[in-house]
């Protein structure tokens, strides 16, 4: 195990019936911007619910952030919210929302010429508004992580930055609210979320096994409750309660610490986003397969492990590698998620787009172990055909 700091300072409010408990939180006497996407929560109910919480408060709202947000988008809030004074973010939304919220956070009081460069280079941040969430797509774990990933239209790059300063101050989780997704917007979050597991815990590290137990305990709910989300008539609410947990779990900081992750399974899905507009978690369905073949051999101990105590592999067995591979791929497709990019109508073009892309980057390692890089990327992709 690593050496590890690790910080979380997230209030979650979880359960049925929190979203009226946001009035005791949001600072009294600051101007609120809340922000959402496109208008599905006026549909279900979930923003008459917050704006009832936030009687008395002085509420400005900015909606319209995409899918993957765009940072085109996000500039017109940060304007919005200097010109309106305002004090306090609260996104109302999955990941995408509260990602574009986190930037939006960052990006307000920035001093630099050019704000994209928090994303582009890294560039400190040195103040950001406080904001919180109301979640509504488990999915990212961004409610209650201080990371995002911001998408430029005009140069079709999708990339994360990661800031402490743009925890939540609180977020809330109400299992209900995910009653009306559709089965495509469930499958995506099922699958984010694997693999959000998988790029923290199919690694190189040694005697992590608290992580590992955690990790594997995250996969094997996903595995029995992710199909019956998928094909329940009616939404059961416990399946829902400890999928919007697993999905924060998964990405909160807990199963990483002391471990080193590896997240070329999502640098190089965000490509394929970028240039086709591919679901996030379609991306990551047709990757992960692709890179588990690929790196089958340099980390075979996890993947023995993997295979074993989450499908209940024979260890020993000689395919028991290619078994774990084929299990996991199977499990999307219960989902419905398709996991080939002929499935999507891309080909050889795009393929050598993303290798070029990689390579004009200048860093070897995709993610964080040179198993995957920038000469075999390529070769993951043409297995994914």
């Amino acid at each position: 195990m690593e050496n590890f700091v690790y910080y979380n300072p997230v209030r979650i409010l979880f359960g049925e019936g929190k979203i009226a408990e946001i009035g005791h939180y949001v600072p009294k006497g600051m101007k609120v911007m809340m922000t959402y996407g496109g208008g599905s929560i006026k549909k279900n109910g979930v923003y008459d619910q917050v704006m009832k919480a936030l009687t008395g408060t002085d509420v400005v709202e900015f909606g319209g952030i995409e899918p993957n947000p765009h940072y085109e988008t996000l500039m017109k809030a940060v304007e919005t919210a200097r010109r309106e004074g305002v004090g306090f973010l609260l996104a109302v939304g999955g990941g995408s929302v509260i990602d574009g919220t986190k930037f939006i956070a960052a990006a307000v009081g920035y001093e630099g010429e050019d704000p994209w460069n928090i994303v582009a280079k890294g560039t400190p941040v040195k103040a950001a508004m406080p904001l919180a969430a109301v979640l509504t797509l488990p999915a990212t774990g961004s409610e209650m992580n201080c990371g995002a990933v911001i998408t430029r239209e005009s140069t079709r790059e999708k990339l994360a930055f990661h800031c402490p300063l743009v925890f939540p101050r609180f977020s809330v989780m109400d299992p209900t609210v995910t009653y009306s997704l559709p089965k495509r917007q469930l499958a995506n979050g099922v699958v984010d979320t694997f693999v959000h597991v998988m790029e923290q815990y199919y690694t190189m590290t040694e005697h992590t096994e608290i992580q590992d137990r955690f990790s594997e305990g995250i996969l094997r709910t996903l595995v029995a409750i992710g199909p019956r989300i998928i094909s329940a008539d009616t939404p059961d609410y416990q399946d829902r309660a400890n999928f919007m947990w697993a999905a924060t779990m998964g990405l909160n900081g807990l199963i990483a610490v002391g471990v080193v992750e590896d997240w070329a399974t999502h640098q190089i899905g965000h490509e394929l986003t970028a240039f086709h507009g591919l679901d996030h978690g379609v991306t990551l369905a047709i990757v992960l397969p692709g890179v588990m073949e690929a790196t089958k051999e340099h980390r075979r101990r996890k993947l023995l492990q993997f295979g074993e105590r989450v499908w209940g592999i024979d260890p020993t067995a000689a395919d028991a590698a290619e078994q774990a591979i084929a299990r996991t791929e199977r499990f999307f497709n219960s989902l419905g998620v398709k996991t080939r990019l002929g499935d999507y109508g891309v080909g050889m073009e795009t393929i050598e787009r993303i290798e070029r892309r990689f390579r004009d980057r200048g860093r070897y390692a995709v993610g964080g172990i040179d198993d995957v890089n920038v000469d075999n990327v390529k070769a993951i992709l043409v297995s994914r055909l």
